[in-house]
């Protein structure tokens, strides 16, 4: 059967996925009354990580998360790392990260599990291996000016170079003073990436309920923008909405490894989505290590669940929600490799998905029919809370579609932290969710 994700009455969704939003700032959160972190992730569950761990883990697959800083020694995230690059001229380099949001994004895609004896949190993809590019988002209390830009176009390219197949950006800017030469600069780094290989994933942003205004660089058309979704099946109501957004992903109470004293965190927003839907690309990618990037993008639309159960695309949505499970099963017709599924104007996909894969939900129990035509788009008790920080941290600035310049503005997206933690063990088999969970069917 399908769940419908829904924005408001009457705006109806298939769901299924993690997504994850721009910049953020740690609170701490309660562990899983039996002791084992791995029990509150919910969205592990929704998704059948551990079915798919028997397919894949990633292994294989490298990707890089450009970011604010990482904590290199989280037990979770022990031997996951490769040797990163700093790009934010900060005094702690890579390793230091000041508001835990880029160890949290790396935990979410791939963190193991081996903390506190093999009970900690686990990434979607917990065999690829993390390229830290660490850039200066504000959070060590540094100035952020109109180089953000530049530097997330530094990263980017020193991701390619790097061998880099998957790029995940959880932060981005809609407005800061800077001139229109530096956003074509970027947007000419993005199409370079893309025409290397590159799959490049960005935040949309959370700012919905604020004019929803284009955040880039998940507004540029050269990257995949993910929106968030939440645990009833509803597009958030921060996740912004446009043609820009291509996919969504869970967005909310997702919790990972980070920067606070238990060593957890619990998020929500558009850059958490964007951290699993880029795990959700190196799972495919580790089973299809031939597969171009335009290839790996057309499957995860083909077998995304629709909106509103249909082909159509929407602007909250997308294409629909990212369903590995669905797309390691049962890809379909990958198309062809030098094809994009994202039209320049990543309003309208280059075909139409096919109308089966389209209809089926997210969480289906039976996979996506594979037909898609080539070319479619193609332990411990609760843990009190106040040893986190509730307070917002200013993001990034940025640029406006194409080449305006605007006055500077901070984003913020709020971050709890998980101040008590509790790990699961490498053969954990999450619990079966219960049968009226939307998702389980």
């Amino acid at each position: 059967m399908s769940r419908m994700i829904r924005r408001g009455p009457g705006r109806l969704f298939v769901a299924m996925l993690v997504a994850a939003g721009v910049v953020v700032a740690p609170v701490a959160a309660s562990a899983a009354v039996n002791g084992s972190v791995r029990d509150d992730q919910w969205h592990l569950d929704v998704m059948k990580a551990s079915d798919m761990w028997k397919v894949s883990t990633g292994q294989g697959v490298t990707v890089a998360v450009i970011d604010g800083g990482f904590k290199l020694d989280h037990p979770d995230l022990s031997g996951q790392f490769l040797p990163g690059k700093d790009f934010s001229g900060s005094k702690g380099g890579v390793g230091a990260d000041a508001n835990g949001h880029g160890t949290q994004m790396a935990g979410l895609i791939a963190g193991t599990g081996k903390a506190n004896g093999g009970k900690g949190a686990y990434g979607l993809a917990p065999g690829a291996k993390i390229l830290p590019l660490k850039i200066n988002t504000g959070s060590e209390g540094s100035v952020i000016s109109a180089d953000f830009l530049d530097q997330i176009g530094q990263a980017v390219d020193y991701a390619v170079a790097s061998g880099a197949k998957v790029i995940s950006i959880s932060q981005g800017t809609n407005s800061v003073t800077t001139s229109g030469d530096d956003v074509a600069k970027l947007n000419r780094i993005l199409a370079s990436a893309r025409s290397k290989g590159a799959l490049v994933l960005a935040a949309v942003g959370n700012e919905a309920k604020s004019g929803n205004p284009v955040d880039y660089p998940g507004g540029l058309p050269n990257v995949v923008g993910i929106g968030a979704f939440g645990r009833n099946g509803d597009v958030t109501d921060e996740s912004e909405t446009g043609p820009q957004v291509a996919l969504v992903a869970p967005g909310v109470d997702t919790i990972a490894a980070c920067t606070a004293p238990s060593g957890y965190c619990t998020g929500h927003g558009t850059s958490d989505a964007t951290a699993l839907a880029s795990a959700s690309a190196a799972l495919v990618w580790s089973v299809h290590p031939d597969w171009s990037a335009n290839q790996i993008l057309r499957v995860l639309i083909n077998t995304a669940g629709r909106p509103n159960g249909g082909n159509a695309r929407t602007n909250d949505a997308g294409w629909g929600a990212v369903r590995p499970r669905i797309a390691l099963t049962d890809p379909g017709d990958p198309g062809p490799a030098d094809v994009s599924p994202l039209p320049a104007d990543a309003a309208t996909p280059s075909a139409a998905p096919s109308p089966s894969a389209a209809a089926s939900a997210p969480v289906s129990s039976s996979p996506s029919p594979a037909g898609a035509a080539a070319g479619a788009p193609t332990g411990q008790p609760k843990a009190e809370g106040s040893s986190g920080s509730g307070s917002a941290l200013p993001i990034v600035g940025g640029v406006v579609a194409g080449l305006v310049v605007v006055a500077g503005v901070v984003f913020a997206v709020v971050r709890r932290r998980k101040d008590a933690v509790s790990p699961v063990s490498p053969s954990y088999q999450p619990p079966v969710p219960p049968e009226d969970n939307p998702y389980a069917r």
